[in-house]
């Protein structure tokens, strides 16, 4: 079979049971409509591919798991291979994540994911774990969520612990090079994304962070 191109991807991924587009009906319903279960759901936030929402998913069937990307080409291969393995835990939404709340209910959400998000050097608004975006996810998410940070950049991680610091929030993790730290977690290192892979090749260190919203 040839490659899948981008215009069929689209047209795929809006087919697919495990894909959702802008769907507000879904707002405070993901257990009761869509996993049909009250297990915590985890939200991997600007997914890309999906690498680490279907890796998380195999890895911990107990728990719930949504892939979010504004491209629905991206997140097609995610949401295909979770269709291949029989996965049932997962599900992609495509959606803005700056009108994040319009998609969940409050408490909805127990624990986030950030991999290898575009640091945004120059656009400190659009950074992902600026204090606009973190308001934003409690909205959505219950008292004391986690969340997860893996990120290539030196600066980025920086800045993401002075937000920290800022806002008396309690790390729970912390790494500035995951790969020479004893006690890294499995699914920490063996999950890696595309970009990941990309960065190591070039001698990057990765670092991560968990912490508390």
């Amino acid at each position: 079979m040839g490659k899948v191109g981008k215009l069929q991807k689209f047209a795929e991924v809006t087919s697919f049971d495990n894909c959702f587009e802008y769907s507000k009906a879904m707002k405070g319903k993901w257990k009761t409509d869509y996993f049909k279960n009250d297990n915590p759901i985890t939200v991997e936030l600007a997914c890309g591919k999906g690498e680490y929402t279907v890796g998380l998913a195999e890895r911990f069937p107990d728990r719930n798991f949504i892939g979010i990307d504004v491209k629905g080409n991206r997140i097609w291969k995610g949401a295909q291979y979770a269709i291949e393995k029989g996965l049932t835990n997962v599900a992609f939404h495509r959606l803005m994540i700056g009108n994040i709340e319009e998609y969940f209910d409050k408490g909805e959400i127990d624990e986030f994911w950030i991999t290898f998000p575009d640091p945004q050097h120059v656009r400190k608004r659009k950074r992902l774990t600026n204090a606009m975006f973190l308001d934003r996810y409690r909205a959505i998410s219950k008292d004391g969520a986690i969340m997860n940070l893996k990120s290539d950049s030196t600066r980025f991680y920086g800045y993401t612990k002075e937000t920290i610091e800022e806002q008396n929030l309690t790390i729970l993790k912390d790494s500035d090079d995951i790969y020479a730290w004893e006690e890294i977690p499995e699914y920490l290192a063996n999950i890696q994304t595309f970009y990941e892979q990309m960065w190591l090749a070039e001698g990057k260190k990765i670092k991560y962070l968990q912490y508390v919203l």
